[in-house]
């Protein structure tokens, strides 16, 4: 049976997940089917009600509105040809397209919600299609667009007809974090809410980081990365580790090292936890996939290991 202690992370970790709805496959910001209804857990799982949003189709990457009543991210649904950004209720109705023009992904809500932010190829028809899923054919000419919650008053912030994606927004909405190949490989980037002042964060040579997000002090960052030999080789499931970061590109810290695939990762509100999906308790055979909550002070690591991973 496990401990009250056990069963309050928990519920704690459903707390951090309110911000996260459908979890990314591991490559990129893959499209992936919403989850069926979980089975009913045992008596000492400790796991909470899960329940299907209906009516949505296949989907990947929702994430709560800041009033929690709203959910944004990629579908395909009845008629589309592609992935779209849809808003709806967490129950389902009000399903809304934002856009009806190439390929969508990676959505975010602006802390007060009063805008969204959102990826497409829209602007770029001449291009490949290319592939989310693929680290080594993104979709280039992604670009970063913010619009009213109805899909209205859109706005480009990026115009460079690479990958520009996975994109989130500072808790004080003062900064837009998102992933970039504009510098010739994934790293992260930051900018300002309408497009100007974009900065390099991330310079890490044998890496490719992906996924961010920033803790609610507004400097300190967490991502997933691979070894871009790994990707080069085609491994699967491919092996990520999660780093955290401060926005200046400063204090750079390697959290796992277990040979896993960790990804998704995601901070709690109280800045101290952290909630991601790993595959770190899988055997050959089992191939199992779970969300896990730790302590990011207990996730130590030496500067001997930091040199490494840069």
């Amino acid at each position: 049976m496990r401990t009250r202690q056990a069963c309050q992370r928990v519920a704690y970790a459903a707390s951090a997940l309110s911000a996260l709805v459908l979890s990314t496959h591991p490559i990129g910001h893959a499209q992936s089917a919403a989850a069926p209804a979980a089975a009913p857990a045992t008596p000492d799982a400790c796991e909470l009600p899960v329940h299907r949003i209906p009516d949505l189709g296949p989907g990947a990457e929702f994430y709560f509105s800041p009033d929690g009543t709203h959910i944004i991210g990629n579908a395909k649904r009845e008629g589309d040809s592609s992935f779209h950004v849809y808003t709806l209720n967490i129950d389902g109705t009000d399903i809304r397209r934002i856009n009806d023009k190439g390929d969508d992904a990676c959505s975010f809500y602006f802390p007060d919600g009063k805008r969204i932010i959102w990826t497409s190829t829209k602007d770029h028809p001449e291009l490949d299609k290319s592939n989310y899923s693929d680290p080594s054919a993104y979709p280039q000419g992604s670009e970063l667009y913010t619009s009213n919650l109805d899909g209205g008053d859109v706005k480009r912030l990026t115009n460079n007809a690479v990958y520009d994606a996975e994109v989130s927004v500072a808790a004080n909405g003062k900064w837009i974090l998102f992933g970039s190949q504009r510098s010739g490989k994934m790293e992260l980037w930051k900018m300002n809410p309408d497009g100007s002042n974009p900065v390099q964060i991330t310079h890490l040579d044998r890496w490719e980081p992906g996924g961010s997000f920033v803790f609610g002090d507004g400097k300190t960052i967490i991502f997933r990365a691979w070894r871009t030999e790994d990707s080069k080789a085609k491994k699967h499931p491919l092996p990520m580790d999660l780093f955290t970061i401060q926005s200046d590109g400063t204090g750079l810290r390697q959290l796992t090292h277990d040979g896993g695939t960790n990804w998704s990762p995601f901070p709690a509100p109280d800045g101290h936890w952290l909630i991601f999906t790993s595959t770190r308790d899988s055997t050959p055979d089992s191939h199992l996939t779970g969300v896990y909550l730790e302590d990011i002070s207990s996730l130590h690591v030496g500067p001997a290991e930091v040199a490494k991973a840069k």
